[in-house]
């Protein structure tokens, strides 16, 4: 009898290093909790496609919008941890919900880092009638106006909302923050000049810049955007280390195993350094995360960081969390 227990037991075990070995032997979903055709899902896809290479598996995109991405990200929390559901997603549903929303899963206990993907830095802007030239000179006329200045967000708790609170830290004079559903409406309202200033996304807006159609005064990053060069970053143009931005990752349900993780991650950096994947993601005017942020600690540590920066300037502001 013992020696036919050890005969299963070393055939299970043979049975499960075997299921590891091959992994991955189907398709592998990847969740994306935003609706098609935004910047996150065009990201998802092009990573998904060029992970399939290395993986000899496709990855197949489940868009699953609602909340915030809280929807799609609780599907994944809730998946089986075995590397064949994973969440493609960014800082404002891995940091920021947390601090605004009432979760039925944790951002941290519940999920398994795998990679640091592009992210996309935000702009400082104007409609072209503020009579500024430079962010110094914004600063000044924001000082002299701050009572009748109104500021365009994409919702409570976003990046943009965060940074027009940064922004009104680092200056010492507040002013009137107007949510809005999406930031297509919100600069909507800027070029019909019923706004004056917005920290909006490079990539969705840079052509507006381009075409004079609004004014750009700085990069919230430490370095200059690839695909901006000449916008300056706000270390130059006079705020010094107000960054803000939103990065992408993927994660996977807590438990999955570490050499599945290894192989996405793998997967993924290989993605990152192939030449019409950068190419892809100049034309998208994202950026590039470091060489020595890829590995699944990186991505830890990255959230970690940004978790203990913003929860306590989202606490202090008063806003409340909503169900």
């Amino acid at each position: 009898m013992k020696k036919f227990l050890a005969i299963v037991l070393f055939a299970l075990a043979a049975g499960m290093a075997s299921a590891q070995e091959v992994y991955p032997s189907r398709p592998i979903t990847m969740v994306v909790p935003y609706p098609p055709g935004g910047v996150t899902d065009t990201l998802g896809r092009l990573v998904a496609e060029h992970m399939r290479a290395s993986l000899g598996q496709p990855i197949v995109i489940e868009n699953a919008p609602g909340a915030g991405g809280s929807v799609g990200t609780g599907r994944v929390a809730r998946a089986t941890p075995d590397g064949y559901t994973i969440v493609l997603s960014n800082s404002e549903n891995f940091v920021l919900n947390p601090a605004v929303l009432t979760l039925p899963y944790d951002v941290v206990a519940d999920f398994e880092p795998v990679v640091l993907l592009p992210a996309y830095p935000l702009m400082i802007v104007s409609k072209n009638a503020v009579p500024a030239k430079d962010l110094k000179e914004l600063i000044a006329w924001i000082k002299d106006n701050a009572g009748k200045i109104t500021q365009g967000t994409v919702g409570y708790g976003t990046a943009q909302h965060l940074c027009g609170l940064s922004l009104q830290k680092a200056i010492g004079v507040t002013w009137q923050l107007v949510p809005y559903r999406g930031g297509p409406p919100a600069m909507q309202d800027m070029l019909a000049e019923q706004l004056d200033v917005m920290c909006t996304a490079t990539g969705s807006f840079l052509p507006l810049v381009r075409n004079g159609q609004i004014r750009a005064y700085a990069i919230t990053a430490k370095t200059r955007a690839a695909s901006a060069p000449d916008i300056p970053t706000v270390d130059e143009a006079g705020l010094p280390g107000l960054y803000d931005g939103v990065w992408n990752g993927i994660w996977a349900p807590k438990g999955t195993p570490k050499p599945v993780i290894d192989k996405l991650n793998a997967a993924a950096v290989a993605a990152m350094a192939d030449p019409d994947f950068r190419k892809h993601i100049i034309d998208l005017a994202l950026e590039m995360p470091p060489a020595d942020q890829l590995t699944p600690e990186a991505l830890a540590a990255l959230q970690k960081a940004e978790i203990e920066k913003w929860w306590p300037i989202i606490a202090a502001a008063g806003i409340k969390k909503a169900d």
